[in-house]
């Protein structure tokens, strides 16, 4: 006996072609996919943080509350908030197949009173990118100091986005270069590796890693056309540095490799270092760069050169 059929779902449990009781618009299907089961996040979203909000929250009349027979904002409060239509809004919270701008779901944000961690959730479940995070430095410095000096014998510094150092701990400076000897203005990877000469000359292969910190540094700056920081940058570079100016031409865009790379260190030779990257989860902005010995050798010849450490201690 074939399986009964009640409401357009067969006796397995699936919606049969060709049946559709989600209204127009909405095609059927067999089984949710990625984008369906996104949209439909996106919906159960949108409706949690329109249900914790009252009226008098984002400006609204209270009314009676035994004529509400909806917990939070109804619907059209928020289409009006935010501007925008509410079939649109209705269909958003559907979960139907419809897109939403860039420009509309920050105003959905705003009519919401989300925080920018429920902003960038927004955003990642309507398909865009999440808006951009800067962190405050000085707010966070002491603690991010405490990091990399954690990180010891390891050389490692952390950059913001326009690469510009933030902080950095000794192994970092007696090996590589210390960013304190550059004008506060230049206190920038990019100024370091293309312009300081004894960076240059200490590296083993200098020109594969200055094309590589170039590609990376290329992909941010098309990210951020209108940012003055990095065109202040690149204006500069590209007039104290010829091979800036000539990489810079061919728009490289590469992201970082794992790579070992080595250092001639006028006090204790040859060591190789090998190379991470590591954004901090709290402010994914900021980018760690680790580099640590790749051998017990290496970590021998490093340990020897830090402060207290040559009588053995």
């Amino acid at each position: 006996m074939p399986p009964c059929q009640t409401h357009g779902v067969n006796g397995y449990g699936r919606q049969d072609k060709g049946t559709n009781h989600d209204g127009p618009g909405v095609p059927a299907a067999s089984h949710p996919t990625r984008e369906s089961a996104r949209r439909a996040e996106l919906a159960a979203f949108l409706r949690a943080q329109r249900a914790r909000l009252r009226p008098a929250e984002v400006g609204l009349p209270e009314g009676d509350p035994s004529l509400r027979r909806t917990p939070g904002l109804r619907r059209e409060e928020v289409a009006e908030l935010s501007g925008v239509g509410l079939t649109w809004y209705t269909w958003l919270e559907q979960g139907r197949d419809i897109s939403a701008s860039g420009q509309v779901v920050d105003a959905l944000a705003r009519a919401l009173r989300l925080d920018p961690d429920g902003h960038r959730h927004l955003r990642r479940l309507a398909g865009l990118p999440a808006p951009p995070r800067e962190t405050a430095a000085d707010d966070v410095l002491p603690r991010l100091q405490r990091l990399v000096d954690a990180t010891v014998p390891n050389a490692a510094s952390i950059y913001d986005h326009h690469f510009d150092y933030l902080v950095w701990n000794i192994p970092y400076a007696l090996l590589r270069h210390d960013p304190r000897k550059l004008p506060p203005d230049r206190r920038n990877v990019l100024w370091m590796m293309f312009t300081d000469p004894d960076n240059r000359s200490r590296m083993v292969r200098w020109e594969p890693a200055a094309r590589a910190l170039l590609s990376q540094f290329r992909a941010a700056v098309g990210q951020h056309p209108d940012d003055l920081r990095f065109t202040e940058i690149v204006g500069e570079l590209t007039e104290a540095s010829p091979e800036f100016r000539a990489w810079w031409a061919e728009y490289p865009i590469r992201s970082f490799r794992p790579a070992v790379i080595g250092i001639d260190h006028p006090e204790i030779g040859r060591v190789n270092l090998e190379m991470f990257q590591l954004h901090p989860v709290e402010h994914p902005d900021l980018l760690l760069v680790l580099q640590r010995p790749a051998t017990n050798d290496d970590l021998v010849r490093v340990t020897s050169l830090l402060p207290g450490q040559e009588d053995g201690q």
